[in-house]
């Protein structure tokens, strides 16, 4: 499917700092103008929406969703990404714990409107994202009206540190969630521990609510990022998580599975 991209800023409330650029990326069909799409927001790591975030839309939208990529630290610089090195890095994980926590979750209610309010929107949402971005796509998740998401190795929801005051509340309003997750992790991620991943998934199962673990066997943190991932980067796994992600957003925002009956599903327990 072919792809159209454009940016729009919008102008936000809860930091102050005037407008947030959200990057949108459109699958088009030729001779169909009017053709509709699901929505994903797309939230990027510590560096903003660089060449791996983007390639990452890319492949997204041209499985046929609208993808809007905001750029996180508006308050801080402008919607250009931040550098992989040293200077940036330390930019990144500064400002990751500078950012209010409702100028986060108000990025994310933003970027779910605009793409509410495209025409071509089916008017069913879904978040993705990586790091940093894998804890933004979890919050977002929040909002009633986004029925999936797929958290990528998401940061700090263990520890409750993200944003100002490093004390989100990101645990404790898991019941919050309406739709369906897939939480991705890599085995020897460092920066989520095991006690980390075990206790986001015990906390999803007391809290009720749909989800599925991926832990992946000698996978380490950021495994997904295409570029400059100090030897992170494992394709053939990469594409394992995809074909999943693609799994859960096509059943998800893509078909009309209509009310659930109510009925609590009972197995049976055969060989």
């Amino acid at each position: 499917m072919l792809i159209q991209e454009s940016h729009v800023d919008v102008p936000t409330t809860a930091d102050g700092q005037g407008t947030m650029r959200i990057y949108v990326f459109h699958p088009t069909i030729p001779g169909y103008p009017n053709a509709r799409f699901p929505g994903v927001v797309i939230f990027s790591e510590i560096y903003q929406v660089t060449g791996p975030v983007a390639r990452f839309a890319r492949q997204i939208a041209g499985q046929g969703y609208i993808c809007a990529a905001p750029s996180s630290y508006h308050e801080f610089t402008g919607p250009e990404p931040l550098k992989y090195d040293a200077e940036d890095t330390d930019n990144g994980n500064k400002w990751k714990i500078t950012k209010k926590l409702a100028a986060y979750d108000e990025d994310a209610r933003l970027s779910v409107d605009h793409l509410l309010s495209l025409p071509t929107c089916n008017g069913r949402i879904g978040a993705t994202g990586m790091c940093l971005g894998g804890h933004l796509a979890y919050r977002c998740a929040l909002d009633s009206r986004v029925k999936a998401a797929v958290c990528y190795f998401a940061t700090d929801i263990h520890s409750k540190t993200l944003a100002q005051g490093k004390n989100d509340d990101s645990l404790e309003r898991a019941g919050d969630i309406q739709g369906e997750l897939l939480m991705i992790f890599g085995k020897n991620d460092n920066h989520v521990p095991p006690e980390g991943r075990d206790l986001i998934r015990k906390t999803l199962h007391e809290k009720g609510v749909l989800f599925g673990f991926y832990e992946v066997a000698w996978a380490q943190h950021a495994f997904i990022r295409d570029e400059l991932s100090k030897g992170r980067y494992d394709p053939a796994i990469t594409k394992v998580c995809f074909e999943m992600l693609l799994e859960l957003f096509g059943r998800t925002l893509k078909l009309d599975l209509g009310e659930h009956d109510g009925k609590k599903q009972v197995i049976e327990d055969v060989c």
